[in-house]
């Protein structure tokens, strides 16, 4: 099978290499899937460069999330069938053709959801859920806080503006051109602010570094800003961070940390709640291409152009 492989940290344009390798065999508790869509998130490219290196061995398989179906089967392994489509998660792998992971980390995906939003039902849409959890717990179940989303017209950026509004909060889009307000305002009525740094409750952070930084300083005591991505490459500053210590609670969310500290019945409620969203529209993704996994090289190009107007899939 094909397979997609990291055996050096660096730019993955460069270090994402394609080769073939021998299936193995699923043990006892395992199953073997074969990947029919797996999606490209920021998060699968992060470790790649090297960012995560204290908790990422080397040679490792990208990819987070997707949809497969279960082709072989595991001595021990009950409740799943062959034929099955599920979520594997908890680790990554899923840029290649088939992937062996233990059962009790596969979910089950409903038959009327088509393999392309099944594939994005994952990552974006748990970690909105845990935002909007975060918030909440941080005022107190207080509504009405002014709380601001940068990357909005992201596609999990998108997500958390419909999820606060529906939460009682006030979400403010956080964008950095006029373009994007225009396009984010065909489908977001709240108010969206541009290259700008207004008086917020909180944060919901995909970009830290300078922009971050500005965001934070704006915070109103008693607020809170929370962190789930580094898009511009940078962390806050630690002395900014420090220095308001006492006015601002500061946390990084990684889903990660949540989904395996979670019970599995948890996990398999969020998904629902995910597959009810991707139903209604509200958590759906728009998808700008889907590649071969023997055409990664232009996936990964793909990825960062400026005019790519959504999510891309893999279809090993």
């Amino acid at each position: 099978m094909l397979r997609a492989v990291v055996r050096a940290f660096g730019d993955p344009r460069q270090v994402i290499g394609l080769e073939e390798t021998e299936r193995g065999t699923p043990g006892s508790g395992e199953v073997e899937i074969r990947i029919r869509r797996a999606a490209v998130n920021p998060s699968d490219l992060i470790p790649v460069t090297g960012a995560y290196r204290s908790r990422t061995a080397l040679p490792f398989v990208p990819g987070f999330e997707g949809v497969g179906e279960i082709v072989r089967l595991g001595a021990g392994v009950s409740g799943l069938a062959i034929g099955q489509r599920v979520l594997p998660i908890g680790a990554s792998g899923l840029w290649q053709g088939h992937l062996i992971r233990p059962a009790e980390w596969c979910f089950a995906v409903p038959d009327d959801l088509a393999d392309d939003q099944a594939a994005m039902a994952y990552v974006n849409p748990l970690t909105a859920f845990r935002l909007v959890d975060a918030v909440s717990t941080h005022f107190r179940g207080t509504t009405g806080r002014r709380i601001g989303v940068t990357a909005a017209a992201s596609a999990i950026g998108k997500m958390l503006l419909v999820l606060l509004a529906e939460a009682g909060f006030q979400p403010v889009a956080l964008v950095r051109s006029a373009a994007t307000a225009t396009r984010l305002a065909e489908s977001f009525s709240g108010e969206i602010v541009t290259a700008s740094t207004p008086a917020l409750d909180a944060v919901l952070d995909a970009v830290g570094g300078e922009a971050g930084n500005a965001l934070f300083r704006n915070i109103r005591p008693g607020g809170a800003f929370i962190q789930y991505g580094a898009l511009s490459g940078a962390q806050l500053d630690p002395a900014l961070v420090t220095a308001r210590r006492e006015e601002v609670a500061f946390s990084f969310l990684w889903l990660r940390n949540w989904v395996h500290s979670a019970p599995r019945a948890t996990i398999a409620a969020e998904f629902d709640r995910s597959f009810t969203g991707i139903r209604a529209g509200y958590l759906a993704s728009a998808i700008d291409t889907v590649f071969a996994l023997s055409e990664l090289p232009a996936a990964l190009a793909r990825q960062d152009d400026p005019s790519r107007t959504g999510k891309l899939l893999i279809a090993p």
